[in-house]
């Protein structure tokens, strides 16, 4: 019994921690009606992780998660909704995370904790124009 508890306490870590980790397999399982909406084509960038023009909110969700942040720009030619994905870095530029589950289990990870000089940097944005994506813009190298 006196090997049970810390064991017991591992698995409780383990599935909070693998509860984080979103993957597009993850998504189309627990959005499996959604999933089977879309075309063929659809489907398949979403399996890869891909969004294009034209996806929904639901649609982009599904390949690739919830956003770090999401903001709403108003400009000449109306408003949009922008989601942005980033990433989190140390100050010489190592990728220490991403994801926004980070965000919500940052006690969790204490290695994080040691980098005091990280810093966030966009790495995707989403742009949706009447509720469907208008622009994407990725980083590159």
């Amino acid at each position: 019994m006196k090997h049970f508890f810390p064991f017991s306490v591992f698995a409780v870590l383990a599935a909070l921690f693998l509860a984080g980790c979103s993957t597009p397999e993850s998504r189309i399982k627990n959005n499996q009606d959604l999933f089977n909406r879309l075309t063929p084509a659809q489907q398949e960038l979403i399996k890869k992780g891909q969004v294009a023009l034209g996806f929904d909110a639901d649609m982009v969700h599904l390949a690739i998660g919830e956003p770090d942040h999401i903001r709403v720009r108003t400009d000449a030619k109306g408003t949009s909704e922008v989601w942005i994905y980033s990433t989190w870095e140390s100050s010489s530029g190592v990728i220490l995370y991403r994801g926004w589950y980070h965000r919500r289990y940052d006690t969790l990870y204490p290695y994080y904790l040691e980098t005091p000089t990280r810093r966030e940097r966009d790495h995707f944005r989403v742009t949706f124009k009447d509720g469907k994506v208008a622009s994407i813009e990725t980083e590159t190298k």
